[in-house]
């Protein structure tokens, strides 16, 4: 998957911070789709360059804010469409 993300478009925000913004808005305007699975950890980390648990506390975040599921052995997906 080629996941465009932007982390210096939230200045001010924590690194983290920036990767769920951006992680945030590609879920709302559409570009990541109810359903889809995103990239591993350890791979959209290197991506972006950054940390690995940058991206794993923003994968978890989004989870609790309801944006994403996740279940070990099978991935994080964007959360069904309310």
């Amino acid at each position: 998957m080629d996941l465009y993300l932007d982390l210096s478009a939230a200045s001010g925000r924590t690194l983290r911070g920036r990767a769920e913004h951006a992680l945030r808005e590609a879920i709302r305007d559409g570009r990541l789709a109810p359903g889809a699975r995103l990239p591993a950890t350890r791979a959209l980390a290197s991506e972006l360059g950054v940390s690995r648990g940058v991206i794993a506390d923003a994968y978890s975040q989004l989870a609790a804010e309801g944006y994403l599921r996740a279940r070990r052995g099978a991935g994080t997906m964007v959360a069904p469409a309310i």
